[in-house]
Formats: C-alpha cells, sequence, structure tokens
C-alpha cells in the first residue's frame, strides 16, 4: 500500500545497507576514492571512521562492488570475540575449510596456505572488519600479526578496519602504538549539510523508481535537516514514518506539519511522557489544569495514538450504555408482549410447542445479570479486574472469566477501548 501510494517500486528508506542507494556527498565521495586507492596500492592496513549512521557500511559494499572481479572479500560483523574466534570468524568467511578444534597455529596456517594459493592465481584478498571497535585488545593485536602475512613484494592481502569514533580513541592508546602505526589510509565521513538534505531525499526516492510530483517540499527538508542532525539513518528514519502518515492521510505531498508529527511520534522523551501522564493522569490533574484546554491539548491529544486510545473509550461507552438501554427496553416489550398473548391465548404455536422456551429466556436474563461490560482503561490487568469484581483472582475467576468471553484468544492480552464482560461479585 505504502510503495503503491507514492509510486514505487521499492522501500526508499530501507533500514538495510544498499550500495545502490548511497549517495555521494563530497566526504563520502571522498572516503570511498581514499579506500579504492589504498587498496589498489596495497597499503595494507586501511580505516573508516565516523558516527553511527553515517553510512559507513554502505560505503563498504560500494568499494567490494567496484572491486568485484579482482578480489576476493571477506566481511566480517561479529567482532565481540577472542582471537581464536575472530581467526576461524575469518576463515569461515574466506570459505576455508577448517576444523572447530584446531588451535591458532593451525589456523594461520590454514589463513596463510589460502592466501599464498590466491596471490599465485593473480587475486587480491580484501578482509573488512566493520564495528572494530568491539574488538578487544588481544583480537586487536591478532587482527595486527594478520599484516605479517606478505610475500616478498607486496602484502598478501588488505584489511579495512570500520568503526564508530571509539575506534579512533582505541588506536590512539599507547598499547596499540604498533597497530595504529600500521594504518596506512585513515578516512571519515562527515554529516550532511543542510543544503543536501533535500538532495539526499529526492536521489533515495529517484533510485526507488518515483518520479512525477515533489513528494517533499524544501520547508519539509528544512525541519528534516535540523532534526535529523545531517545523519543519513536518522533522515531515513523520519522519512519513511513522515510517508508512512502522509499514506494514512492520503496525502502524496510531504509537509512541515506531517513531518512534526512523525518526530513527535519517534521522540522518545514524549513517549515517556505520555506514559507518565497516563499512569499518574488522576494523581497529577489539578483543577486549573482539569479545565485547561491547552494542558489536554499538549499533554494528551498530542499524537494520534493517544487520540485513537480516547476515542475507542469513549465509543465502547457510548456501546455499552446505549446497549444496556436497549437491552433493557428489548425485555421489557418482550414481557409485555408474552404476558398479552398468554392472557389472550394466542401464543405463537413454535414457542407453545417448546417446554424449554420459557427457562431458556429465563437463563438468559440471569446470564446477563451476572456480569458487567467493562471497557479497558489504560493500566486495566486481568488481576486488578478481576479482585475488583469478585474480590479474588483463582483458577475458579479464570474460569468463569474465559465462560463470559470466548473471543478472546489470550486472557491475559487486553487493549485499551477493548470491551470484556466481567463476572460480579454473588450477592449474599
Amino acid at each position: 500500500m505504502f510503495l503503491d501510494f507514492y509510486g514505487l517500486r521499492e522501500q526508499p528508506f530501507g533500514v538495510t545497507p544498499d550500495p545502490k542507494y548511497l549517495y555521494f556527498s563530497p566526504s563520502h565521495r571522498e572516503a570511498l576514492a581514499s579506500l579504492f586507492y589504498g587498496i589498489e596500492t596495497g597499503r595494507g592496513f586501511l580505516a573508516l571512521i565516523a558516527e553511527p549512521g553515517m553510512g559507513k557500511t554502505s560505503v563498504l559494499f560500494q568499494l567490494v562492488e567496484r572491486l568485484k572481479g579482482s578480489i576476493r572479500s571477506a566481511f566480517l560483523f561479529q567482532t565481540q570475540c577472542d582471537s581464536r574466534e575472530l581467526l576461524r570468524y575469518l576463515l569461515d568467511a574466506l570459505g576455508i575449510q577448517g576444523s572447530a578444534e584446531a588451535d591458532l597455529v593451525q589456523l594461520h596456517s590454514r589463513l596463510n596456505q589460502f592466501l599464498l594459493a590466491e596471490a599465485n592465481a593473480g587475486r587480491r584478498v580484501v578482509v573488512v572488519i566493520d564495528e572494530a571497535q568491539n574488538l578487544s585488545d588481544s583480537a586487536l593485536e591478532t587482527v595486527r600479526l594478520l599484516s605479517n602475512f606478505e610475500a616478498l613484494d607486496r602484502k598478501l592481502f588488505q584489511i579495512v578496519l570500520a568503526g564508530q569514533p571509539e575506534l579512533a580513541r582505541r588506536l590512539k592508546n599507547p598499547r596499540l602504538a604498533q597497530l595504529s602505526q600500521r594504518i596506512a589510509v585513515l578516512a571519515g565521513l562527515k554529516r550532511l549539510p543542510a543544503t543536501d538534505t533535500l538532495q539526499y531525499i529526492h536521489h533515495r526516492l529517484e533510485i526507488a523508481g518515483h518520479c512525477g510530483h515533489e513528494v517533499f517540499n524544501s520547508a519539509s527538508a528544512d525541519l528534516i535537516a535540523k532534526a535529523s542532525h545531517g545523519i543519513p539513518r536518522n533522515i531515513n528514519n523520519i522519512c519513511f514514518n513522515a510517508m508512512s502518515l502522509g499514506c494514512a492521510l492520503e496525502r502524496k505531498r510531504i509537509g512541515p506539519e506531517i513531518v512534526q508529527e512523525a518526530l513527535n511520534d519517534l521522540s522518545l522523551n514524549s513517549l515517556v511522557e505520555k506514559s507518565r501522564i497516563l499512569r499518574h493522569a488522576t494523581p497529577t490533574l489539578t483543577s486549573a489544569s482539569l479545565f485547561s484546554v491547552r494542558w489536554w491539548r499538549d499533554n494528551v491529544f498530542a499524537s494520534r495514538t493517544a487520540q485513537a486510545a480516547i476515542l475507542s473509550v469513549l465509543l465502547g461507552g457510548l456501546g455499552t450504555y446505549f446497549g444496556a438501554h436497549i437491552g433493557t427496553e428489548a425485555i421489557h416489550t418482550s414481557s409485555a408482549a408474552n404476558y398479552s398473548s398468554q392472557t389472550q391465548g394466542q401464543l405463537p404455536a413454535p414457542f407453545a410447542s417448546s417446554p424449554l422456551n420459557g427457562s431458556a429466556r429465563s437463563s438468559q436474563y440471569s446470564d446477563s445479570s451476572r456480569f458487567v461490560t467493562h471497557v479497558v482503561r489504560p493500566n486495566d490487568t486481568i488481576w486488578n479486574l478481576c479482585v475488583s469484581s469478585l474480590g479474588r483472582y483463582d483458577e475458579a475467576t479464570l474460569a468463569e472469566l474465559r465462560k463470559l468471553n470466548p473471543e478472546l484468544i489470550d486472557i491475559d492480552r487486553i487493549e485499551v477501548g477493548q470491551q470484556i464482560r466481567l463476572p460480579l461479585r454473588p450477592s449474599n
């Protein structure tokens, strides 16, 4: 529905790194060129360092894509490991068969044989270690020792360390001086300038197949640039939520008001605040805030989620109210009709011929008098509802609750606005 509404072939703001969607800002273009040159010239160790969400993995995938056919590559994403596990991951990524019981010496030997065979075949080997800031000092030392795999005239393989700024701080540690000295190329990624945000959005929409009218205008892009701080991952999240909301509202052009509402829904601070208000609404309401339109607008009606929940509760309450009155009126009408028929001897044949008819109607009315319909409110649980209605919570109570609510698949899961039937405490 999302894709069809905007005329897209695929999701333009996905969460997986896809090299074809990489937007070449000046820093992204420079980083890719530096890494490409370092591998082409056989510099050995290279590093790419940037903040989370800047597109490091997309740059690395683009690098490998451009070198396809001339190299054997391996990506390592599991970096929370010791030295032996790191070598095993590397051998597996390169397709080298090995025994799970092999020690470090045997693992090094297998790797050396593989690298020599690839070099004799004229192929280069490139190993990319992503999230390298998570490697322990011992694992980083193992990585350094891998640089000793070399022929007389060249390195047998290239190693690219990619990670967050923590990696740069780790490499500055004197204990890792030998490793940092071997890094011949160091590249970084900068945040997108505000002037590039709209171009970035249009680029991804165009790759996804969009053509025609403009989805995001300059005012929307300015708001996205400010809220995202120029981090591509943040831009993707904001655009995805804004387009989802626009689709729900049937708005093919996303204005700043839709972007702002999407930002409100993405705000963790807003969610925490709303949760706090719902939990403590009764004790924190004052006489001033109770009649303050601004307070209700800013704290309760700020998002569509809250609006939907409140509307559901109101409709459920109205349904219960009118249902009860209509049911009572129907009972009174039925009783009057039965009385009139019996006194005149004109009871319809189907009813007159059924000896169970009277008891069935009596049972129906008595059953309805044993429960009350309740609209679930925030913080309601099966436990507190059972205690409030019967004064206890046990297997017998749950059995009665299941009997009254056969449509509930999971008796322990109730949602705000849902109507459930609660048994009443027997009168003494």
